[in-house]
């Protein structure tokens, strides 16, 4: 029987039929370890490649940075090409051929994506900085540097950056400021940061500002003063102005209901109040339909009364919560079963009514003042923004909140982007809604001089910060040159030398003294309208250097070396004992089987049996069993990790299974098994911890080798 701790160690070749090397396929060196559509790469070409990812395609969304950055034509699967600068989408769009490169790639997407979700502009800003961080981080961490007293002191010095721009930022409260941050955001189109600024001027801090593709060739703005949703008229009979395809009523009732409507009785109250105070009846209901929609109808072709009937915008909660806001609004009843207010019981005093109200096939407005008092509405908006702030509200119930707060205290307004051709308007509709993003940021937490200034400012504040060790010290110095690169990249995009810029920047005491890339010149970057979103700048900031999680992972995937060396080293000793035709491993001279197994273990993985010994901390070459105790602990520890050691583990087990197979096939089954009880207590201790963590005990009476 042999021993799996043996054959690791390169002493024990495996006896086996000269005929049966023969037969064992030549590609079992390279390919059989492992499945065949994974590819598991580690040591020095492992971080090679990864690194590469990480610049193919930062590289590609650097270009876009500034205002002189270049634009970036992307091919789609189908349809026209996109022509775009927004960071995220440049990022969202590369996939690298090789799989470990591509992981690179995936990590500066996942920061990127991270920085649009919670800021919606600074993608490209998160990108430069990761890559400058990760770069330096994956450099020193070769070098021998503790990854988790780098990370400390890139924490620490991302703490304090925040901090300094903190206390620095101005708030803006003018419409002009605000058209400033649009325009910078949109690539300086001053045209779209003025028209952002009139809209959040209508509608106000908490209105809903939202972009749609146009029909023309110019940009539109449209208003809505009221509350508005996307439910139109349930038939286009009840149509009063047949040239436009609208329904208008001027102070209608308003009956809202959260159960389907199909009899006749629900609604005949209501009729009959319309009815005799000569007023239009507008019906809000989850649905409507049966002799119910037929009678109203028929009332409506008759003339005999102005009535329309809409579905309840929502689903579930959501809706009943909106017919709330609608009831608040109106200063109607909802009614509804749970409640056991129902339609049969319906009294004129229960119908809600509004100035007036407009309805398409596709959406409903309703203008004016309603019957709901003034404290009841600022009650539900107190309620809704408690609701907004709280911690534990996930971010689609945020987003659906908000927009429900602003149909209630606010308006809504629509930017229909025009151009010439589909490629046009795809193009300026991602500058819109950066340039949005980042004007609703500037509203909310503040502004800070643009250009990458602010950054640059904040090198002041390192100078004093000062780690507890040496590589706390070089983890402050990573953000220090990190910090330097968006400015950089800006000058350079613009055909600037950056050192000699960023030289003059820092030289000056003034918080707002930059560089403007879009002239050339030097100045007060506040004066000059060149503004960035304090939110944008931090949020980029802190994404990126979460990079040093991935960091501190490096380490990680330096000691799984040791598992894949193992491996590797089994494989040879294998190989080699198949083709010795089964002699025994004293008679060749287990010296030289373990100099051909620790070759192997180079060759295939780009890390010597030292290194990966080095990694671990085992200063004993003999001394095996030790280190697969040790690899063990890891495994153990770093379970939760992303693309953790446990996969490595699997395809570990995977593979002696997969070993154990083809011999059995070959007609010599062999099984690996633990080392025998005669050999030392820690090596025979760590060897049987190993099989029972990763393989199930084979059968007693399987044959020895």
């Amino acid at each position: 029987m042999l021993s799996f701790s043996r054959a690791l160690k390169a002493k024990a070749p495996i006896a086996r039929q000269a005929s049966a090397a023969l037969a064992m396929p030549s590609r079992l060196a390279n390919t059989r370890l492992y499945s065949s559509h994974k590819e598991i790469n580690f040591g020095i070409e492992g971080r090679a490649k990864l690194l590469k990812g990480v610049e193919v395609l930062a590289k590609a969304v650097a270009v876009t940075l500034g205002p002189k950055g270049r634009h970036v034509l992307i091919a789609q699967p189908y349809g026209t090409p996109k022509i775009t600068k927004d960071g995220v989408t440049v990022a969202k769009s590369i996939t690298l051929e090789d799989p470990f490169e591509n992981l690179g790639a995936k990590l500066i997407q996942d920061v990127a994506n991270k920085t649009n979700e919670t800021a919606g502009d600074g993608t490209t800003t998160a990108t430069v900085l990761t890559r400058a961080i990760f770069a330096e981080g994956v450099k020193n961490v070769a070098a021998g540097c503790n990854p988790m007293d780098l990370r400390k002191g890139v924490q620490m010095a991302v703490d304090a950056v925040v901090e300094f721009l903190r206390e620095n930022k101005r708030e803006i409260t003018t419409t002009q400021e605000i058209a400033q941050v649009g325009t910078i955001s949109a690539n300086g189109d001053k045209a779209i940061g003025n028209l952002l600024a009139q809209a959040m001027e209508k509608v106000g801090k908490e209105g809903v500002i939202t972009v749609k593709d146009g029909k023309t060739t110019e940009d539109e703005l449209e208003i809505t003063e009221g509350m508005r949703f996307d439910r139109g008229y349930i038939s286009p009979y009840f149509v009063t102005d047949t040239k436009t395809q609208k329904v208008e009523f001027e102070k209608p009732l308003i009956l809202l209901s959260e159960k389907k409507i199909s009899i006749l009785q629900d609604i005949l109250p209501a009729l009959e109040a319309a009815a005799t105070q000569r007023r239009p009846l507008l019906i809000i209901a989850e649905d409507i339909d049966g002799e119910a929609l037929a009678a109203t109808i028929l009332n409506k072709l008759r003339g005999q009364l102005q009535v329309a009937a809409v579905k309840a915008p929502g689903f579930g909660d959501n809706r009943k919560s909106i017919l709330g806001d609608l009831a608040t609004l109106t200063g109607g009843v909802v009614f509804s079963d749970e409640l056991d207010v129902k339609l049969e019981r319906l009294t004129p005093e229960l119908l809600g009514t509004i100035g007036s109200i407009s309805i398409t096939k596709e959406d409903t407005i309703l203008n004016g003042t309603g019957a709901g008092s003034n404290e009841a509405i600022a009650q539900r908006c107190e309620q809704l923004r408690s609701l907004i702030a709280d911690p534990s509200t996930s971010d689609y119930e945020r987003e659906k909140l908000e927009e429900r707060l602003a149909r209630l205290s606010s308006g809504v307004a629509i930017i229909r982007v025009g151009g010439q051709s589909e490629v046009e308007v795809g193009e300026k509709k991602d500058r819109i809604v950066d340039a949005l993003n980042a004007t609703k940021c500037a509203v909310d937490s503040g502004v800070l001089p643009g250009g990458g200034t602010a950054l640059l400012k904040s090198l002041k504040v390192l100078d004093n910060l000062k780690g507890e060790n040496f590589d706390q010290q070089l983890g402050i110095n990573i953000i220090r040159s990190a910090i330097q690169v968006p400015s950089k990249t800006i000058v350079s995009n613009a055909g600037g030398e950056g050192a000699v810029v960023i030289a003059k920047v820092v030289e000056s005491e003034n918080f707002n003294y930059g560089y403007d890339a879009s002239n050339g010149e030097y100045g007060d970057m506040f004066a000059r309208g060149v503004l960035d979103p304090f939110k944008v700048v931090v949020t980029g900031l802190k994404d990126a250097a979460g990079a040093g999680r991935v960091i501190a992972q490096i380490l990680v995937m330096g000691s799984q070396i040791v598992g894949k060396a193992f491996m590797e080293a089994y494989r040879q000793a294998a190989a080699n004992a198949a083709k010795n035709g089964g002699q025994h491993a004293a008679k060749n001279g287990s010296g030289g089987s373990k100099a051909a197994a620790a070759d192997a273990v180079t060759r295939k993985t780009g890390m010597s049996v030292d290194e990966a010994m080095n990694i671990l901390n085992i200063t004993k070459e003999a001394d095996l069993a030790k280190i697969v105790k040790n690899y063990q602990h890891l495994l153990k520890v770093n379970d939760k990790a992303v693309g953790g050691s446990f996969y490595l583990q699997s395809k570990v087990v995977r593979a002696k299974e997969r070993l154990e197979m083809e011999w059995a096939a070959e007609g010599n089954p062999i099984k690996i098994e633990p080392e025998a009880p005669a050999a030392p207590a820690e090596a025979a201790g760590a060897s049987t911890e190993g099989s029972k963590s990763s393989s199930s005990q084979p059968p007693s009476g399987d044959k020895q080798a």
